[in-house]
């Protein structure tokens, strides 16, 4: 089977599983600025997680040692730095450099989110502690912490392979429909949460029109002809749109 027709077939075999993400009550009901606020205290993890899965395909895909040599795959590793830069630089809505996480953060304080578990947590972080120790730190809830964890193992453990199907479509796939369901529950309302609508809105430029499109091309690349490849991305990504939807679960218990 040619690459096309694998890729094909994988996704084929996640759509309803796709749906089953894409039409979780979540999005519904984070739709007021109390329940957004408890919302984003658990999602901000989500949002800087996403970094270690960038970061070890820019490790995989591009030269990050020295001596520098030319990567294998010059189309590869300019999808992995416009992810990083996007990520990691972006522009804000003042036109001044920052990474999505400080925009997410940003967008917490205007809405009067709590941010201080989190940068607690990134505290414990930088001071050495492994992610378990840091979680455990600051009393996350176990679901979140399992999400994380999870995402820490792939982007630490698996394959390349693998992490390029969690990066396609446990993120860079789902995210511009996840978001725009978000955004639904704001139209004509925001003006309530502008850095939060920007946040998103952003998202959806990204993912939709540059990084999904090249997500998937990298994906195909990597896993070329090879049906194991193909199963280790398909079981890969199904892993990743399960404990999304576990996320979600989660953070929909505490909507009560």
């Amino acid at each position: 089977m040619k690459k096309a027709g694998f890729f094909s077939a994988v996704r084929k075999e996640l759509e309803p599983l796709r749906r089953k993400l894409l039409v979780h009550p979540v999005y519904t009901e984070v739709n007021s600025v109390e329940r957004l606020r408890r919302f984003m205290e658990v999602h901000v993890y989500a949002v800087w997680d996403f970094m270690s899965l960038a970061k070890r395909l820019q490790r995989d895909l591009t030269c990050v040692e020295l001596p520098w040599v030319p990567p294998r795959s010059p189309e590869a590793a300019r999808f992995v730095n416009e992810v990083i830069l996007a990520e990691e630089s972006d522009l804000g809505p003042d036109g001044k450099p920052r990474s999505h996480l400080e925009l997410y953060l940003e967008a917490m304080e205007e809405v009067e989110a709590k941010s201080g578990r989190f940068r607690d947590f990134l505290k414990v972080l930088r001071e050495g502690a492994k992610p378990g120790v840091a979680l455990d730190s600051v009393s996350v809830p176990g679901f979140l912490a399992t999400f994380v964890t999870e995402t820490l193992r792939c982007a630490q453990k698996a394959t390349t392979t693998e992490v390029a199907a969690t990066f396609l479509f446990g993120r860079e796939d789902v995210i511009p429909e996840m978001f725009e369901r978000f955004l639904k529950e704001w139209e004509g309302g925001e003006q309530a949460v502008p850095r939060f609508a920007y946040y998103l809105r952003r998202h959806i430029e990204l993912d939709a029109e540059t990084h999904g499109p090249l997500a998937e091309r990298l994906l195909v690349e990597v896993a070329g002809e090879d049906e194991k490849e193909w199963r280790l991305a398909a079981q890969s990504a199904r892993d990743a749109m399960e404990q999304r939807i576990d996320l979600w679960d989660g953070v929909l218990d505490l909507m009560d």
